[in-house]
């Protein structure tokens, strides 16, 4: 969606169109990524060749330009599995699957791109991003379709068969992982401020999260609460580069930016819920047209 801004549809990789277009801001917002973990165990080749060396291409045609500020969409994913929870920004960094490990190159990248060149950047640390706009105009679309929200509605509206839950058999309460949810307006939030802090303050990273964990177990339940529809579901094996819990501590995003989640885990469902009824009424009217 680019409703009131311009839209320039092109490829990081394309070194003459971003120089064309980086004449003409002040900053950077680098969000551009393939985003799923099991694929990056598959195909690592897809991986490196879009995530760094495509990131390259981009941070290189920054550095061509007069731009000094930078926003990184980066992953918890980089710190792999944690030795204790919540996890803190200075805990190692050790990814466990291709996408991480793509993550955190980035990373390396900006330190050092910053203490050569003063490139000063924010690496915002997502974990995971949910839920839907407040003012119903985008929500969650992928194609296909891997994240567990979304997923778990198609499976009570009938677009697949039954959600897979994969593994039950993990070191935690229930079996199943464990993951800190971050409404996406929160996280939008985060980037405004992140963007003025970058005019006076030095470059850093920091943890986009909640504190708090739900299980797959426990995020179907309340699906199941807030719908008023049992998920249908089936377990299956795990997926491969999945830690067991990833829970992340914002208290440092907290001290430098003033910010904090402010949307609950309810209000998460409840609104990529009212988003996923509404494109799918929408799809059933086009249909029927």
């Amino acid at each position: 969606m680019a409703e009131g801004f311009e839209l320039i549809v092109g490829d990081i990789a394309d070194s003459a169109r971003l120089a064309s277009v980086l004449r003409r801001v002040d900053a950077v917002m680098h969000f551009a990524a393939h985003a799923y973990v099991g694929e990056s165990v598959e195909n690592p080749r897809r991986y490196f060749q879009n995530n760094v060396q495509g990131g390259l291409l981009l941070l290189n045609a920054v550095m061509d330009s007069k731009v000094r500020k930078l926003i990184f969409s980066s992953s918890c994913a980089v710190y792999g599995t944690p030795a204790k929870l919540p996890i803190t920004e200075d805990m190692p960094r050790l990814p466990v699957n291709p996408y991480g490990a793509g993550k955190l190159a980035f990373e390396h990248a900006l330190e050092a791109y910053d203490h050569a060149y003063g490139l000063r950047y924010v690496s915002f640390r997502y974990f995971n991003a949910a839920g839907a706009d407040e003012e119903g105009r985008v929500g969650e679309i992928h194609d296909p379709e891997t994240h567990l929200i979304p997923s778990a509605f198609e499976a009570i509206c009938g677009s697949r068969p039954e959600l897979e839950i994969y593994g039950d058999d993990y070191s935690t309460p229930d079996g199943t992982c464990i993951r800190d949810y971050i409404h996406v307006n929160d996280l939008a939030e985060a980037h405004v401020l992140g963007l003025e802090y970058l005019e006076k303050g030095k470059s850093m990273a920091l943890n986009l999260g909640t504190g708090r964990g739900y299980s797959v177990k426990e995020v179907l339940s309340t699906i199941a609460r807030i719908s008023a529809c049992e998920v249908p579901k089936r377990i299956v094996a795990r997926n491969p580069g999945d830690p067991a819990q990833l829970v992340g501590d914002p208290a440092r995003a907290g001290e430098v930016l003033n910010w904090r989640s402010k949307r609950s885990f309810e209000e998460i469902i409840s609104s990529a819920w009212k988003w996923h009824q509404k494109t799918r009424l929408a799809a059933r009217r086009q249909a029927a047209s």
